[in-house]
């Protein structure tokens, strides 16, 4: 009999097994995972920018937890010896149409307290000499890089070496009155925890929530460059359109100093489409449809953004978009798509919107975290200790 089971080898499921760990010593703890390994979707496969937290309004969980999370994120990486590049961030525009952009997510950072500054286009040459921006930049000090993968082989050997019980190639069923009902058999349990990304609404709905919520979701790639390391000296971004959860195409340096062009979000047409046919499920592929369709009929927009995102397949269209930020792209060096990545985008069916921030519910036996997207690697340590605190009132 376990006392918790979380639902998601993930890192918001780690995150959640060892914070339980941390304030309920002495309880038996279980993790399952569908998958052979740990961190196989989204979050082996995010970006690994550690975000600062200043594209979200302050009256939100994401809001909350970044800033935070960052701070607990960097600190664990210096802890382990995880590689941490920090590199910085600069956001900049492309025309004076774009300076009340950088003007809002400003007055965002003062009332997070995130640390970002309005500099001059001559200032942010000094950060980058390579850049491109319109009269003025935002210059975050904060965000930096990591590589995800390091981060999830540490945070499953603390799990281990802490007496949790990691259990992979063990898909969740369906809900019984005991438990679980797992593919190697019932999982006794005292209270679950769903962190189950792409499938977290399909688990939800069995325990009697998610009824106004669907996942929906989008597909991202990176276009991965052979510029030698050092060539870029820090992320440069656009100013984001703040209606959607996307933040535009943008560079991205890794842990190693290497340059990266995306994230695209195309729209996927099954949960785990990461290739044209992998994993084809025919039912998905219907009501995804659905969604997508209600979408396009109340939020005209959709149809523009939806149709730039499949633009994107085209490497030369990307690099052409990245081009807008940064001088002396060379076409020639970025040739090579990286994994996909599939976002767990939360669609609201009620009010036929997305969802903006994180979303959980739950009672006294259950509790499931619906929206986790990005910036959730970023929030992963904050987001747990809020999540087990509910569970202690």
């Amino acid at each position: 009999m376990n006392d918790f089971t979380v639902i998601g080898g993930g890192i918001m499921g780690l995150s959640i097994a060892l914070e339980l760990r941390k304030q309920f010593p002495g309880s038996a703890i279980a993790l399952i995972e569908k998958e052979p390994a740990l961190g196989l979707h989204a979050s082996g496969r995010n970006s690994g920018v550690l975000h600062a937290g200043f594209y979200y309004s302050s009256d939100s969980l994401k809001a909350r937890f970044t800033r935070e999370g960052n701070l607990l994120m960097t600190a664990y990486c210096e802890e382990k010896k995880i590689p941490l590049n920090r590199c910085g961030k600069l956001v900049v525009a492309k025309d004076a149409s774009e300076l009340p952009g950088l003007n809002e997510l400003l007055k965002r950072a003062h009332a997070n307290e995130v640390p970002l500054f309005l500099i001059s286009e001559n200032e942010a040459r000094d950060i980058e000499p390579r850049v491109k921006t319109y009269q003025k930049a935002l210059y975050s000090p904060s965000t930096s890089s990591v590589n995800p993968l390091d981060v999830l082989k540490s945070l499953e050997k603390d799990a281990s070496d802490k007496g949790i019980h990691i259990m992979t190639s063990t898909a969740y069923i369906k809900k019984k009155k005991e438990g679980i009902l797992t593919s190697k058999g019932l999982l006794k349990s005292g209270f679950v925890i769903n962190a189950a990304g792409l499938y977290a609404d399909k688990i939800a709905l069995d325990y009697g929530f998610s009824q106004n919520y669907r996942i929906l979701p989008f597909k991202g790639l990176y276009l991965y460059g052979n510029e030698a390391p050092g060539s870029l000296r820090t992320h440069i971004y656009p100013v984001p359109d703040l209606k959607y959860p996307f933040l535009g195409v943008h560079f991205t340096l890794t842990a190693e100093g290497k340059t990266k062009i995306g994230p695209t979000a195309m729209p996927a047409f099954w949960r785990e489409q990461y290739d044209a046919y992998h994993n084809f499920k025919g039912h998905e592929l219907l009501s995804i449809l659905g969604r997508q369709f209600s979408l396009l009929m109340t939020e005209p927009s959709f149809k523009n953004l939806a149709v730039e995102e499949l633009r994107k397949y085209s490497k030369r269209y990307m690099v052409g978009l990245a081009s807008q930020l940064l001088k002396n792209v060379d076409p020639l060096l970025f040739k090579k798509w990286g994994r996909p990545g599939i976002r767990a985008q939360l669609f609201d069916i009620k009010k036929n919107k997305l969802e903006m921030d994180f979303v959980i519910e739950g009672d006294a036996h259950s509790m499931h975290i619906l929206n986790a997207v990005s910036p959730a690697f970023t929030c992963a340590f904050s987001f747990a200790e809020y999540i087990v605190k509910k569970l202690l009132h």
